[in-house]
């Protein structure tokens, strides 16, 4: 079974991107598995902290994982038209030491999506990505993108995603997604 990570780039307890990825978790296709991680316990990126102790032990932790893993999906909501600070800043943590970059990310594949009250998406926020991904020397899947706009009336109040439309593009947005990344695990 292929494994992936799926990273919420919300902390926010009723995220609508941790809701997508628990949608997503609920369907992939056969063969894969999705654990969903949050950035909770990841500190803001501190050189200094890194000098003296390490990478803290939330982000080590995630960085493992994704290193054990088959591929990313990274669930990015947008504020002020970019990439939250927070998800950068967990990025940040995973990619110290910097030699470590190779081995955590190094052609590792990737899908983004999120999920925005806005009528947009997450549009912004997912193109602004983009440089941090090449510079990790991740594999950008481009053959999809899903942008959920109005997020309050796709999920209920429990966090379950309940609008067909958005199901299913999701699950074609699997299908896409996990048919790349066994491309690449055939060509590696």
């Amino acid at each position: 079974m292929a494994n992936l990570i799926g990273i919420s780039g919300s902390l926010r307890r009723s995220s609508f991107n941790t809701a997508l990825l628990r949608a997503a978790a609920a369907s992939m296709p056969d063969g894969f598995a999705l654990e969903v991680r949050t950035l909770h316990g990841i500190p803001l990126y501190d050189g200094d902290v890194e000098a003296t102790s390490g990478v803290p032990a939330a982000a080590a932790d995630l960085k493992e994982a994704i290193a054990r893993s088959d591929g990313l999906i990274l669930a990015t909501p947008e504020y002020n038209g970019s990439i939250p600070g927070v998800f950068k800043n967990g990025i940040d943590w995973l990619s110290r030491p910097g030699s470590d970059i190779k081995r955590v990310f190094g052609s590792k594949p990737v899908a983004l999506f999120g999920a925005s009250p806005g009528i947009f998406g997450t549009l912004s926020a997912q193109t602004t990505w983009l440089p941090v991904l090449r510079a990790l020397g991740l594999l950008y899947w481009s053959g999809g993108r899903l942008f959920v706009p109005r997020a309050a009336q796709t999920f209920d109040s429990s966090g379950t995603l309940v609008d067909e439309t958005v199901k299913e593009q999701l699950r074609q947005f699997l299908i896409g997604f996990t048919a790349f990344v066994t491309l690449v695990s055939r060509h590696s």
